[in-house]
């Protein structure tokens, strides 16, 4: 059986569940050794012991991306329990409730901010680190701040190390249906402007991170991939 990560260690942040479980469990059954990571410390101990059972390598680090001093440890716990860091799926995330800029509220900007933006920067700040000192690497941040992945991207390209994003669409994830539940939103509403006829699936986009993780993709660099079903396309 052909398995493109075995003997390769990855990393998924944002690994409790929606795209990022999805991700961690396709880099499993590719034969990753798989770190997940989560603030929710139960949803990453569950997904890491079902994933060892099942034969992998798995474990689960809480981690907030917000604060840099625990991403700085869960790459240490992620080098000294595997040894390496091949892959990296910067995938934490949170989603503001939907009110106009007016009425938003700055500690609401301040916390958004933290995670989406400044958590991914310190995640790639100390997985660069570790993938520097191997001298290769491939990184996907999961997010449209293609600015900060372009840049990186260009800064690391010639040293072994890939680094692309993956802009998704709308997926079925939790956090979309607490979206729908809080705003009243049908599936109906949420499918009707998507021009494949319906919402995508958390595995979908775990298929496009290990492609842009795998050789497949050895001349893709600093690419914002949108895996949406086709809206931005209209």
């Amino acid at each position: 059986m052909n398995l493109p990560f075995e003997n390769k260690v990855a990393l998924v942040t944002g690994a409790g569940s929606g795209m990022g479980l999805a991700t961690a469990k396709a880099f499993a059954e590719a034969g990753a050794a798989v770190v997940l990571a989560d603030i929710d410390e139960h949803a990453v101990l569950s997904a890491a012991e079902e994933l060892v059972s099942a034969g992998h390598k798995a474990i689960a680090v809480r981690c907030n991306v917000a604060d840099e001093a625990e991403v700085a440890a869960m790459i240490e716990q992620t080098v000294s329990t595997f040894g390496r860091l091949d892959a990296a799926y910067n995938n934490a995330g949170v989603q503001s409730p939907a009110v106009e800029t007016a009425d938003a509220s700055g500690e609401e900007f301040d916390r958004v901010n933290a995670i989406n933006l400044r958590g991914v920067w310190n995640c790639m700040k100390y997985e660069l680190r570790q993938m520097r000192e191997q001298g290769s690497g491939a990184i996907v941040n999961c997010s449209s701040i293609g600015g900060l992945t372009k840049s990186a991207a260009l800064e690391y390209a010639s040293r072994g190390i890939r680094i692309n994003a993956v802009c998704p669409g709308t997926i079925e994830t939790p956090m979309v249906a607490d979206m729908m539940a809080k705003e009243s939103i049908t599936m109906e509403d949420m499918v009707r402007d998507q021009p494949i006829g319906r919402l995508g699936r958390p595995e979908e986009i775990a298929a496009a991170v290990l492609w842009l993780c795998s050789p497949g993709a050895s001349l893709v660099i600093g690419h914002a991939l949108a895996v949406d079903g086709g809206y931005t396309a209209r």
